[in-house]
């Protein structure tokens, strides 16, 4: 081995007891956080979401840190593709100093669900990429299509909400009758009301017009006269701005349910625009200050928005 070869491995070898310091240091910080660090898992991904194809996409340079996960070394690394095993090091250091001296890497190979990659071939290199800075990968890519997206700041927790809103979508198929649906929650449990509502609505329906209706027109109706009423109310009065972290369905489902107590109330339905007015000025009203915290919050975002756009 040439000097500089062996200069470039020694590098490697320190490099990766930094990345080690930095998984370290990294997972104390996940733990005062209370969130996780791991890398998501290819084979829980695809028991919980529903794969209904996949296609080869060819070669193609991916952004780096859109990759989130792995098919078979998910324990090895930690969600930054940081090592957590020392079983990793001679590998590892010999592909950095491969990186370094310039050498050309073969392409990595990757699966793609909505905006995220998982790596099918490829982890040491995909880490020592991440380590040393660099932005894009290339990589043999195949897609794996499902109905419900995935992002590149999706965790293992919002998987769980991504496997409600997977089952709500097999129920309902949502995503047939409205293709530019997108209906997601910040919790759980949401998904389970919205069947509730679209049940009663069904039953309604089949009342006023003396027929038996099916799950099908019923979820549409549901979805054009019920939901996007309340989501475009929501939208007109800017109701976001009040509960950050928060979503449109999130919201849908509180206004629905006061919706419901101002007609137990006055016997009369207020409909989707007063209903969700009435809610944001009853809000208002009894959390002042968690509202006012809210549009301060709002607002900062913005302006640093704003700032790092300029």
């Amino acid at each position: 081995m040439s000097p500089l070869n062996t200069f470039s491995q020694n590098e490697g070898l320190h490099q990766f007891e930094e990345a080690r310091r930095k998984a370290f240091i990294a997972g104390i910080f996940d733990t005062l956080l209370r969130q996780s660090g791991n890398m998501l898992s290819l084979d829980e991904v695809r028991a919980r979401l529903k794969v209904r194809g996949q296609r080869f996409l060819g070669l193609q340079t991916v952004p780096v840190d859109r990759i989130i996960g792995s098919e078979g070394r998910y324990l090895d690394f930690d969600r930054r593709f940081l090592p957590r095993s020392g079983k990793l090091k001679r590998r590892w250091a010999k592909i950095h100093a491969l990186a370094r001296q310039m050498a050309t890497l073969p392409p990595v190979d990757l699966y793609k669900i909505g905006d995220a990659y998982f790596v099918r071939d490829g982890n040491h290199r995909v880490s020592v990429a991440r380590q040393i800075g660099q932005k894009e990968i290339d990589a043999y890519v195949t897609e794996l299509l499902v109905d419900v997206p995935l992002g590149p700041d999706d965790s293992v927790c919002d998987l769980l909400l991504k496997e409600e809103y997977s089952d709500f979508l097999e129920w309902t198929e949502l995503h047939l009758l409205r293709p530019d649906q997108r209906i997601e929650f910040s919790e759980p449990g949401g998904y389970l009301d919205l069947v509730q509502h679209i049940n009663a609505h069904r039953y309604f329906m089949g009342l006023e017009q003396q027929r038996e209706i099916s799950r099908a027109e019923a979820v549409a109706d549901w979805y054009d006269t019920v939901y996007m009423p309340v989501v475009q109310a929501i939208r007109q009065h800017r109701a976001l701005d009040y509960f950050p972290g928060r979503t449109e369905a999130d919201l849908y489902r509180w206004i629905a349910a006061h919706r419901w107590t101002l007609l137990e109330q006055t016997g009369s339905d207020p409909g989707p625009e007063r209903a969700t007015r009435h809610y944001l000025d009853h809000y208002l009203r009894t959390h002042p200050l968690d509202a006012l915290h809210a549009i301060v919050h709002n607002l900062m975002g913005r302006l640093s928005r704003t700032h790092e756009s300029h």
